[in-house]
């Protein structure tokens, strides 16, 4: 290679990487800009748009509830005619076909947009690459893999629920330093400091639904909303195979028409017919060792369009997610408190394991503290 050559790559690899940081730096921005739609999108998709020109921010939206325009639209939208020959800033592959809205690509053709950046391609099976090939195919320059990890996780439950037309799992737990979830007596409110139930009420606020036990509503009676100004309630689950709740219980008080429960074909007859009208929604699951079968339980909230899940106890429905493997992320709150109880309850009241090559392993696991407490996030390891 000559002096010449030598200059001319060198000088390429320096645009390219500056392009690259270009790029990083715009994804981020939209990422925090499809942040915004948490919670308020499923069964969608959370999705960011910015349109640069000539180093300037022209338009931008974000996908705000599923049946409103998609955020790419809503950026071409405020741009205008500053579209044209601008480049398009996109956490998600743009949509090719018609769901609640029309799809993306024509509309991204016609603005004259020159050049779309993507963070990832879209796994709904109807899209996945499609709208990529419509774009180069339509001269558009496109860039495909920005932050791509970053924009994976913001829509992991997405990602699932798309695939397999179930809820991502999320677990819950709050436990003291010795490992347990309540004093011998049950007590166990308030085992985590008040900054960790906020944090949990913004979790309730961002999920479509909550799970907990029959254990649970007997022992607490809790109400499972979410105390937020503006906080949104999600449909609330109770695993009940027996049909034990009272009808009095507190989670009735506030929207019961959010209230499903579920329960087994051994249920008793007359107050099954008595809380179906009381309640939102009823689903029969077959009974496996006493309890709800839960790998049929999650197909059936996927059809109600459940696309995120936060278990919140208690031990035996926590063993039983971990038992059947059905764990997608866990939330542990590790609070400074010491029981020193070995009949206190621990977190998982299935059958575990005997081996440690078994074990349970988290990955990707994140330690941040929250108030007195140390949150510790992790995603469990597929077989």
């Amino acid at each position: 290679m000559n002096l010449k050559n030598f200059s001319e790559t060198g000088k390429k690899r320096r645009r390219n990487s500056e392009m690259r940081r270009k790029d990083e730096f715009w994804m981020m921005k939209v990422l925090h800009l499809a942040e915004r739609g948490r919670g308020r999108t499923s069964p969608n998709p959370m999705v960011g748009a910015i349109l640069i020109r000539d180093g300037l921010r022209v338009g931008e939206g974000y996908h705000q509830r599923a049946g409103a325009p998609h955020a790419e639209i809503l950026a071409i939208q405020k741009a205008g005619e500053w579209a044209r020959g601008s480049t398009l800033y996109i956490n998600l592959e743009p949509c090719i076909h018609y769901g609640r809205t029309p799809p993306c690509v024509p509309a991204i053709i016609e603005s004259g947009i020159r050049r779309v950046v993507i963070g990832m391609e879209d796994p709904n099976p109807l899209v996945q690459g499609g709208g990529i090939k419509a774009l180069k195919e339509a001269g558009l320059q496109v860039e495909v893999g920005i932050l791509e990890e970053e924009c994976r996780r913001l829509n992991e439950s997405f990602s699932k629920y798309i695939l397999k037309r179930e809820p991502f799992v999320m677990l819950k737990i709050a436990v003291t330093l010795d490992g347990r979830i309540a004093t011998r007596t049950g007590a166990s409110q308030w085992i985590s400091h008040e900054e960790s139930r906020r944090f949990v009420h913004r979790l309730r606020d961002q999920v479509d639904g909550v799970l907990v036990g029959i254990g649970t509503i007997l022992k607490d009676d809790p109400l499972l909303t979410t105390r937020l100004p503006g906080g949104r309630d999600p449909f609330r689950i109770i695993l009940d195979s027996e049909l034990r709740i009272p009808e009095n219980a507190r989670v009735f008080g506030s929207d019961p028409g959010k209230v499903v429960l579920v329960t087994t074909p051994g249920a008793p007859k007359e107050k099954l017919e008595r809380l179906a009208e009381k309640v939102g929604r009823i689903l029969l699951c077959d009974s496996r060792e006493g309890k709800v079968d839960l790998k049929e339980l999650l197909p059936k909230l996927g059809e109600m369009e459940m696309m995120s899940l936060l278990v919140e106890g208690g031990s035996r429905v926590y063993g039983d997610f971990f038992d059947k493997r059905l764990i997608d992320k866990v939330f542990l709150f590790l609070s400074p408190k010491w029981l020193g109880d070995p009949l206190a309850p621990g977190i998982f009241g299935g059958r575990g394991e005997e081996e440690l090559e078994k074990a349970l392993s988290l990955k990707e696991v994140t330690l941040r503290r929250i108030g007195e407490d140390l949150l510790v996030v992790g995603y469990p390891e597929k077989d």
